[in-house]
């Protein structure tokens, strides 16, 4: 039984919003999943114009380098935009549920017509510890309630 999610997961922001381009190709930062089954990439896409492709592809290393990152087979999210500003607001998610390496990261690409993504998030679940920690380098304050009164 779930008592609260905070509890249960392990929140990174990997990736800063991207300005809009038809010709996108930039990568995360590098998350460890060590510790943990698997990890949802979350990004928004910000603005789109008709016929851009906005893609997130989630890859993978044995090593905590850009070098040697491989991308996974099925691991990708892509939409593309119809009409101007069609997509903006929607998100590109991606889950990857024990992956064969330990360290994973986003690559965000865009082409055709120009797309913009907002700041990429990992959320890391299933961990061995509980609760989950979150990285102050990371999370600047989070609140748990339960059945609270009101203020």
């Amino acid at each position: 039984m779930i008592q609260n999610l905070l509890n249960l997961t392990k929140w990174l922001h990997v990736n800063d919003a991207i300005s809009a381009a038809n010709n996108t190709d930039d990568d995360s930062a590098i998350v460890d999943t060590q510790g943990f089954d698997g990890c949802i990439f979350v990004v928004p896409i910000t603005d789109s114009v008709a016929t851009g492709v906005a893609t997130m592809t989630v890859e993978q290393n044995s090593a905590n380098s850009g070098s040697g990152m491989a991308a996974l087979s099925g691991a990708q999210a892509q939409a593309t935009s119809a009409e101007n500003d069609d997509l903006n607001g929607k998100l590109l998610i991606v889950d990857v549920y024990r992956p064969r390496e330990r360290y994973l990261r986003t690559n965000l690409t865009s082409a055709t017509a120009n797309i913009a993504f907002g700041d990429t998030i990992a959320i890391l679940y299933n961990g061995v510890k509980f609760p989950v920690a979150q990285s102050a380098a990371e999370v600047a304050d989070s609140a748990v309630v339960a059945s609270p009164a009101e203020a």
